[in-house]
């Protein structure tokens, strides 16, 4: 066998592992970012006295109206949401986002509290409307290394979790207290919602 034969193989061998290595680091790239992306958009929602607030009192509010508002409001919020949280990755401007949250979390509490009663449409366009501002504040702190769509699938997850305890509390309707406890759950969350309003309001 000749020489330049062998030069000939041994550089294609190694094209061929360098091409293996730069393959494998590119999918564990993509691994990586999946998981970054899933596990960030996952704690984001439950990092947030804010989000939590506003996302547990949907569940309660729908529990509250009762069918089909107890499956409609959850349902829509994060749909809606998912909107938002395609604007804020894409950078889209929405003006008072941090308010539009906590926001959310006064009006919320305060319909629990009063125990109100608007049509289930009424109502899932509320929650669409905060909805979008949670979304922006989630898409627009999307991590540089995450995969967009992880990211928003842990949010979603999460979101949906937050609802469940929210239906989960409201459910002590049933019982002959339950509606005098949930109405002072709402007090409590209107209260946190209005001091975390005016946190930012004098920022």
């Amino acid at each position: 066998m000749r020489i330049h034969d062998l030069t000939n193989k041994r550089q294609l061998g190694v094209l061929m592992i360098a091409a293996m290595l730069a393959t494998q680091g590119a999918s564990a790239h993509n691994i990586a970012g999946t998981a970054i992306g899933f596990v960030s958009g996952f704690r984001h929602p439950i990092s947030g006295l804010d989000h939590i607030l506003a996302m547990v009192a949907v569940g309660i509010w729908g529990a509250q109206l009762g069918r089909p508002a107890i499956w409609a409001l959850p349902v829509a919020f994060p749909l809606v949401m998912s909107i938002g949280g395609v604007l804020g990755v894409r950078g889209v401007p929405l003006p008072g986002v941090e308010i539009g949250v906590a926001a959310s979390a006064f009006a919320l509490g305060v319909m629990i509290a009063l125990a109100a009663r608007p049509p289930v449409w009424a109502a899932a366009v509320l929650v669409g409307l905060f909805a979008i501002f949670h979304g922006h504040a989630h898409g627009t702190e999307l991590p540089h290394a995450a995969q967009p769509l992880a990211y928003g699938a842990g949010f979603v997850l999460a979101t949906g979790l937050l609802h469940v305890t929210g239906i989960a509390i409201g459910l002590l309707q049933q019982w002959r207290q339950g509606e005098r406890v949930l109405r002072l759950a709402g007090v409590g969350i209107a209260i946190a919602g209005s001091y975390l309003l005016i946190g930012l309001v004098r920022a």
